[in-house]
C-alpha cells in the first residue's frame, strides 16, 4: 500500500506527521508515525482504525511529557 492509499484508508494519518515540529520533539514523534504506518497496513478495519486513535493519543502525552520534561534523556 502506498503512503497516499494509506492515507486515504486511514486519514487519522495526518496527525502522526512530525516535520513541523521541533527537532526534541520530532525525534519523541518520528518512531510513533513509523509505527502508525506500519499498523495501518493491517486490514483489521475498525481495530486497526481505534488502535490508530489510541496511539495518537499516547504519541499526543509523550510530545507534551518532552515539553514538558524541556529535555530528551
Amino acid at each position: 500500500m502506498t503512503h497516499e492509499e494509506r492515507l486515504a484508508s486511514y486519514p487519522i494519518l495526518k496527525f502522526f506527521e512530525y516535520v513541523h515540529l521541533a527537532p526534541r520533539l520530532a525525534e519523541v514523534s518520528a518512531p510513533i508515525c513509523e509505527l502508525a504506518h506500519a499498523m495501518a497496513e493491517i486490514d483489521g478495519g475498525a481495530e486497526t482504525s481505534a488502535g490508530l486513535r489510541k496511539l495518537m493519543e499516547a504519541k499526543d502525552c509523550f510530545v507534551r511529557a518532552a515539553l514538558i520534561a524541556g529535555t530528551l534523556r
